[in-house]
Formats: structure tokens, C-alpha cells, sequence
């Protein structure tokens, strides 16, 4: 049956029926003799997106990376499945000793083994394994037995020996070092022991460190990919509350996020500051971080809209970043794309660095809108340095993130800058917008109102 897909040349079985004509289904699925009917919907390779099978070569660890409901379970168990069954339902696979581990024995035994996703699930009725509850295992027909064990009880992997593992969830374990540390020593058994993770990206250190060594290979997707076994309601949702955001990126898409050592904010600031509605603001402006040269190779011109709410004392004031509309292209190209963000949003000014540039950024403007309200900023120190009270803000809950602002890469230059400079590729020109967005917002005026007024006789 698989050699027979595979002569015709299908990545996916599945998405070349979903787009073949029914004459082709019909056609396909008469050639098939009863037997071949009845195992086609366990031939995982048939049914598999692309980031479901395992890559070609000799790895030790496969990392499925990907967003929530991106189909990473189905994948693991379908991997075990692969390892321990034979030809037949008695002949003995590749691997007959695997361990399953998981962040608790609760999620092992109903996740891996008996959720929808699971080893259970997937099995054919003449394979499917026995799971024996005292003993906190499966056996198959074939005599190959896979043992559950817990991230919460790494010393109960000292002793036992694997020639195959699968690992869920690897990234929210509390005891992840200790416990994958263990796993390491006791996958020893058989010519080349494999492992396959299956997790959500977060920034931890052992994932880190697992994804960058030689013998790992990564398959990444993100929640969007395995769309044809969600509910539409739950994309809707999840997409319209966390589309553009970071956490976004990490949940959905499947994106490891690094928190830089040192950075002026962190993931976690970044989503205490997330906000679904923005009050009445007393101002809004525009800020524009310019790239005097245009072209492929130059930079991206940081476009950041933000607000304030100035009423009370200066401790109250409050600012609001609206949207990242970041653009790259000519100096016309970002000048428009500025004045289309004070348009759309009624801002009341427009400010830009003019280091670089000097009186051609109000130029070129003007060239746009000759009547824009402008205000040409100097820079007089670092990007760190000018980002540092910015930071400080944050840190203070006076700074928040409107959840729909498209704000996502605006995010991650944030988490790059360090009190040492920005540590991405590139320059930082988004978070060089924010910082004069917010400067013009909150401190510069705050700054004025805090200087003693000098009184003349």
C-alpha cells in the first residue's frame, strides 16, 4: 500500500485526495483490494503532514516544535508506533524498550497513551498494545513494552534501559535538566537509540541546548498547519487574541522566543503589559525611527503609534502602544506609510530621529503632506541608553501593548536590547520608534513639569 503511494510520487496521501477530482478518488480507492481498504486509514505516512514524518538520516533527537493543536502528539505516537511494530502483528520492530515521559504521570498515561492523540488512538486493532495500570505500561503483541514515567520523578529513570523514547512537553517540565539528563543515560540499548520531543517552544535552557546539538533535527509547524482537525471557533478565537503578539508566536506558530540576558524587557514584561481595550487618550503620535536609503539592503523604517492618558499627577500618566506599521521600501515609501498611521488614528503629531537624514526626513514628508504637524528629535545618546527609561516605564506598569497592534516583531527587537546595545540582526529600528514614541509621551513632559520654574522679579 505505501509503495504503491509512493510510486506516485504523493508527499500526503491525504491532501492529494482532498484536491483530486472524484473520479480520481473513485478511481484510487477501487483499485484497492479489501485489506489494503481496511489498513488504509492506520498508514500513518498516507494521512501525515509534512512535519508529521521523520526526517531522513542517522539523528539521535527529533524536536517537534510547534504551536498548540499543531498535531505534535499524533506525530509522537505515531513515531513509537513505527519503532515498535513489526511486519506483522508478532514480529518484533526496530525498538522493543521505550519510555514515555512526561510532565506528570496523569498526562503520560492520558495524553501519550489514552487521549484522542495517543498511542491507543492510533493503533489497528491487531497491534494495539495492553496497558497494564500496576505496572505503569503498554505491551504489544510482539512483546515490545513502553513504560510511562514521570519529569517529577527523574530518579525513576536511574536503572532502566531504552532503545527508543518519546518526551512531551519538554519545555514546561520543572525538573527538565535533571530529568532529561537521566533519559540520556538509561537510551542505551539496541545499534542507535532514537528520541523524539514533542513540545510548545519556550525559552528554556535545556531545549535550547538540545536544538543546538549536531545529532538533533527540528521539524517546526505552527497551530495554522493541522487547521482540518481544529474546531473554526477555536482558531477564530485563539487567532483574534493572540495573532501578532509574542506569545502568539511561541503558542501558535511554534517560535522559540530567547529572553537575552541583560535585555531592557523580557517576555514576561511584555505580556503583563498586554491590554484588549485602550481608555480615552489625551494624545497620540506617531514616531518614526527613518532609513535614508531604500533599496533591499538598507533597513527597515520604524513606524510606532502610541497614546497617553495625561490627566492627574505625572506618577499616573499612562501610555498605550497602538500599532507597529514598521515599513521598508524608499524614502516616499515610509513617508506615506507614516502619514497614513496619523491619519487612521487622528494623531496629533508627527516625530522623527533626524541624526541621520537632517532636514531631508522633513523633506520628504512634506513631499506627502506639506501640511503634516512635525517635530525634528536629536539623538544625544546610545539606543540603550535612550531606551533605558522607556524600560523603566514597563517595569512600573505605565507602558501597555493594545493585543491587536500587530506588535509581534516590535516585541522581539525589545527582548534583543540589552544595556549593552541590541544583540539582533539588523538595527533595532522598531524599538528605536517605541522609545521615541514614549519619550515624546510621558518623559520629555514629565521631565518639563518636575524642572523649577525660574520666576523673574
Amino acid at each position: 500500500m505505501t509503495s504503491t503511494l509512493t510510486q506516485r510520487g504523493l508527499k500526503s496521501g491525504a491532501a492529494w485526495l482532498a484536491s483530486a477530482t472524484p473520479e480520481t478518488v473513485d478511481a484510487f480507492l477501487g483499485a484497492l483490494d479489501d485489506n489494503a481498504l481496511l489498513a488504509l486509514p492506520w498508514i500513518f505516512e498516507f494521512w501525515a503532514l509534512p512535519h508529521q514524518l521523520p526526517p531522513a538520516g542517522a539523528w539521535k533527537s527529533w524536536v517537534i516544535m510547534g504551536g498548540r493543536g499543531a498535531g505534535k502528539t499524533r506525530a509522537g505516537a505515531e513515531w513509537v508506533r513505527g519503532q515498535v511494530e513489526g511486519a506483522t502483528p508478532l514480529m518484533p520492530g526496530r525498538a522493543s524498550r521505550v519510555a514515555l515521559v512526561g510532565e506528570t504521570f496523569d498526562q503520560v498515561r492520558d495524553v501519550m497513551i489514552f487521549g484522542d492523540s495517543g498511542i491507543l488512538a492510533c493503533s489497528p486493532p491487531d497491534r494495539r498494545p495492553a496497558w497494564e495500570a500496576t505496572r505503569r505500561r503498554l505491551v504489544w503483541p510482539n512483546g515490545a513494552v513502553a513504560t510511562a514515567f514521570s519529569a517529577h520523578e527523574p530518579q525513576m529513570l536511574r536503572g532502566p534501559q531504552f532503545d527508543a523514547a518519546w518526551v512531551d512537553e519538554l519545555a514546561k517540565w520543572k525538573k527538565a535538566e535533571e530529568t532529561w539528563d537521566m533519559l540520556q543515560f538509561a537510551l542505551r540499548l539496541g545499534d542507535h537509540p532514537q528520541q523524539v520531543v514533542t513540545t510548545t517552544p519556550r525559552n528554556v535552557g535545556v531545549l535550547k541546548t538540545i536544538l543546538h546539538n549536531p545529532s538533533t533535527v527540528v521539524t517546526h509547524a505552527p497551530t495554522e498547519a493541522n487547521r482540518a482537525y481544529l474546531a473554526a471557533s477555536f482558531l477564530e478565537e485563539v487567532q483574534a487574541r493572540y495573532a501578532g503578539t509574542r506569545l502568539g508566536r511561541q503558542e501558535l506558530d511554534g517560535v522559540l522566543l530567547d529572553d537575552i540576558e541583560g535585555a531592557l524587557w523580557t517576555t514576561a514584561v511584555l505580556e503583563a503589559a498586554r491590554i484588549e481595550d485602550v481608555p480615552k487618550l489625551d494624545r497620540i503620535v506617531v514616531a518614526l525611527d527613518p532609513s535614508v536609503t531604500g533599496g533591499a539592503g538598507s533597513d527597515e523604517c520604524g513606524i510606532v503609534v502610541a497614546g497617553a492618558v495625561t490627566k492627574g499627577p505625572v506618577q499616573d500618566w499612562r501610555a498605550y502602544v497602538l500599532e507597529d506599521c514598521t515599513a521598508h521600501g524608499r524614502p516616499t515609501d515610509w513617508a506615506r506609510a507614516a502619514i497614513a498611521a496619523m491619519q487612521k488614528w487622528g494623531a496629533e503629531r508627527l516625530v522623527a530621529e533626524v541624526n541621520q537624514g537632517g532636514d531631508l526626513i522633513e523633506s520628504v514628508l512634506r513631499q506627502v503632506d506639506p501640511l503634516v504637524p512635525f517635530k525634528a528629535l536629536r539623538a544625544g545618546r546610545g539606543k540603550s541608553a535612550r531606551a533605558e527609561p522607556v524600560a523603566a516605564l514597563y517595569e512600573q506598569g505605565r507602558v501597555r501593548h493594545v493585543r491587536h497592534g500587530h506588535l509581534g516583531p516590535l516585541e522581539d527587537q525589545m527582548c534583543r536590547m540589552t544595556v549593552r546595545g541590541y544583540e539582533g540582526r539588523g538595527s533595532p529600528d522598531r524599538v528605536d520608534a517605541l522609545v521615541w514614541a514614549v519619550t515624546e509621551l510621558i518623559i520629555e513632559p514629565s521631565l518639563h513639569l518636575r524642572r523649577p520654574q525660574v520666576r523673574s522679579l
